[in-house]
């Protein structure tokens, strides 16, 4: 049996719980990134947005494998 197939309602909550706290650090990221004294800023905004795109699929899965929301 599939892990999608299996996937509980607990399940679900904690993986939209993880896609939101990706889509949190995410936020902090792109402002430290942002920010005068840091370097390297093209490369930290590319990581806020991978981390985006990780919590929204995690959030996709949630909501319709999971039964959240």
């Amino acid at each position: 049996m599939s892990f999608l197939f299996a996937m509980t309602v607990e399940t679900g909550r904690h993986l939209a719980e993880i896609g939101f706290l990706l889509i949190a650090i995410a936020g902090v990221w792109v402002v430290l990134a942002h920010l005068p004294p840091l370097r390297f800023a093209p490369g930290r905004t590319m990581l806020a947005g991978a981390l985006l795109a990780a919590g929204g699929v995690l959030l996709i899965v949630a909501a319709h494998w999971g039964h959240f929301g």
